[in-house]
């Protein structure tokens, strides 16, 4: 190549380099061994062909550049080596200027299309737009494949700490919008460490796409470095998993794996070996859902709807019970439970589906719950229950007459009978329901019961706000002022704990959405899940309550919000134990051992990363310092320092 054909990248200033030494320089998107001997300068590649051993971090032994990895020894004017002319490595052109040391390389070929580009493309086709992520050595061939969609602005990527932080944005962010995110990792433990974040996705049924590097195939299943079996180890996660080998059609491969994240919500997952990430694939369609998707919009079967209107008729007390399955459905929900002049209890997983301001409102049942729900329900002759999963934890009672609709025919009746089970998607079997309603003289009018539940349980709640707590911050009093505080549109994600329980009883939603991890119930949740959420609907606040166990577990993925600018308020109930489990341990008789903590000043902790942050230890101060956080542009953490028994 002609010398005008050259790139030419300043590597060092002339002084930079000692006589005898040698150094990695970045040239272009290359790097190059630079080395200063007998007062010239030589450039070759930093690559060693052996096994990719980095030459610029060698020594110069008898005017030989000796490889760090395995002892290859290299002219560092030449690039001949010493093992013969096939591990000869290329050199560059130096020339030395006043400003310094430059080195020429040719100009960047045209980017050849490969297998990850496919990928990437067809990922993007079907709407998944963000990815949340680490970079490392097996997965380049498909960071740089996301780089280039990144640069088309077809890809928001997020680097962050660790990728169980990554998973659990994912999930968040899928269990927010019914639409997947990507999480990605490298082989070995970048994969196993996204396993939990992905169990709270398939607990919760949230569509969510992982993404694995994986070791080269040559090597694959000799026990190489970081070589485990991932569709071995994804198979009980995920709904979806697949190897992509060369001869694989790659784009059919990521469309079915995203089919079913988003069909059976839940986890599709792809495993791409590091050589295949890379090869070229030119003229390779990607994929997209046109003509993929059915309406999944089903209406229930006649016989089951006919069987639950009879039921509904003969119904005095009927109440309304939602789960987090009726997450997009309750306009037509609540118009049913104002036909039927039915309370509406939610599950505590569905918690801020219909506002608690609402008439029919009764709040959540169970044992994070109210006991306006429990008294309605107790009372109730009738239970009909939309996207509920009837788990130990929901509090559904088990005597009641019972009329369940679900999506997922296994869901129905899954364990226990119900007296009707009714196979349908969940809005349209509610308007369905409502539009066969026949007049009922003898139903009851429970609103004004339902008030006056309500006005006993706010007075309880006022008294506990105003109680003192030795010397620390009621968990009443929060809730009370964030209740007061929070925008109608805000997004709040809750960690598991002490702090969860009282934002059950405590926190009254107007419209806000609710995420937290409902059956896994995995600590360390929250602040991930805003990150997720924050990812998903950037105009909306959001609002993260966690307890100093769970934030601990992911403390360093603040400084990820910190670099994304991520708007988020973190409130922080600081009891300084794993309060919870203290609790169960005394009620199990046993005596409370290693829950305590020890923890850091949460708030200098936030300053430090560049957030604000302040500590709060007087109830007086709550409403100014949280009013101050949520209208602080960027991520802000308010630590409250609460009482363990007080909740």
């Amino acid at each position: 190549m002609s010398e005008h054909e050259l790139v030419w990248h300043k590597a060092v200033d002339r002084d930079a380099l000692d006589e005898g030494e040698v150094t990695v320089c970045p040239v272009g998107l290359k790097s190059v061994a630079l080395t200063r001997l007998h007062g010239r300068f030589g450039a070759i590649d930093n690559r060693c062909p052996h096994q990719g051993g980095p030459l610029g971090q060698g020594t110069l032994e008898n005017d030989k550049i000796r490889c760090p990895w395995h002892g290859f020894d290299f002219d560092p004017f030449t690039g001949e080596a010493a093992g013969g002319p096939d591990f000869n490595v290329r050199t560059y052109p130096v020339e030395v200027r006043e400003d310094g040391v430059y080195v020429g390389t040719a100009p960047p070929a045209p980017h050849v299309r490969t297998v990850s580009d496919v990928l990437v493309e067809t990922m993007t086709n079907w709407g998944v737009d963000t990815v949340f992520g680490m970079v490392g050595h097996s997965n380049l061939g498909v960071a740089e494949a996301m780089h280039r969609a990144e640069s088309e602005g077809k890809l928001r990527y997020f680097g962050i700490r660790h990728e169980g932080a990554a998973a659990f944005a994912a999930s968040a962010y899928g269990k927010l919008t019914g639409r997947p995110a990507a999480c990605f990792g490298i082989a070995g433990p970048g994969s196993t460490n996204l396993l939990t974040g992905l169990y709270d996705a398939k607990a919760d049924r949230a569509p969510v796409l992982a993404i694995s590097g994986n070791v080269d195939s040559s090597v694959a299943g000799k026990g190489a470095f970081q070589d485990i079996d991932l569709l071995a180890a994804f198979s009980d996660v995920s709904v979806y998993s697949a190897m992509v080998r060369a001869g694989s059609d790659h784009a059919e491969l990521m469309t079915m794996a995203l089919k079913h994240a988003i069909l059976e919500r839940g986890v599709g997952h792809l495993v791409l070996p590091d050589e295949v990430q890379v090869l070229p694939n030119p003229d390779a369609p990607a994929s997209g859902p046109h003509g993929r998707m059915p309406d999944p919009r089903v209406g229930p079967p006649a016989a089951a709807l006919a069987e639950a209107l009879d039921l509904i008729e003969s119904a005095t007390r009927p109440v309304i019970v939602v789960g987090a399955g009726a997450k997009f459905d309750m306009p037509s929900i609540i118009a049913l439970g104002e036909r039927l002049n039915a309370p509406i209890l939610t599950t505590f997983k569905a918690k801020g589906q219909i506002s608690e301001r609402h008439p029919l409102a009764a709040g959540v049942l169970g044992r994070s719950g109210t006991p306006v729900a429990s008294w309605m329900m107790n009372k109730a002759d009738l239970l009909l229950v939309f996207g509920a999963s009837f788990s130990n934890h929901t509090g559904i009672s088990p005597y009641k007459p019972t009329v369940q609709v679900d999506t997922d025919p296994l869901a129905l009746g899954r364990f226990r009978p119900v007296t009707v089970p009714v196979l349908g998607d969940v809005g349209v079997t509610a308007a369905a329901l409502s539009d066969g309603l026949r007049p009922n003289s003898s139903l009851a009018d429970q609103g004004p019961e339902l008030a006056q539940r309500w006005t006993v349980w706010r007075a309880e709640k006022a008294r506990r706000a105003a109680s003192p707590a030795y010397r620390r911050v009621p968990a009443a009093a929060i809730f009370h002022e964030l209740n007061e505080l929070t925008p109608e549109n805000a997004v709040l994600t809750v960690d598991v704990g002490n702090h969860a329980y009282s934002f059950g009883r405590y926190f009254e939603p107007t419209g806000q959405s609710v995420l937290m991890s409902g059956y896994l119930g995995s600590i360390g949740f929250g602040f991930p899940a805003a990150m997720g959420a924050w990812a998903a609907a950037p105009d909306r606040p959001i609002i993260a309550v966690t307890g100093d166990g769970g934030f601990g577990q992911y403390l360093a993925d603040f400084t990820t919000a910190v670099k994304y600018d991520m708007n988020i308020t973190h409130i922080l109930l600081n009891n300084g134990e794993l309060a919870k489990i203290s609790e169960e341990q005394r009620s199990s008789e046993y005596t409370v051992w290693q829950t305590s903590l020890h923890n850091p000043d949460f708030a200098a902790f936030a300053r430090d990363c560049g957030a604000y942050g302040k500590r709060v230890t007087d109830t007086a101060e709550l409403n100014s310092v949280i009013g101050e956080a949520l209208s602080h542009p960027g991520p802000a953490l308010v630590e409250i320092l609460t009482d363990p028994r007080s909740h």
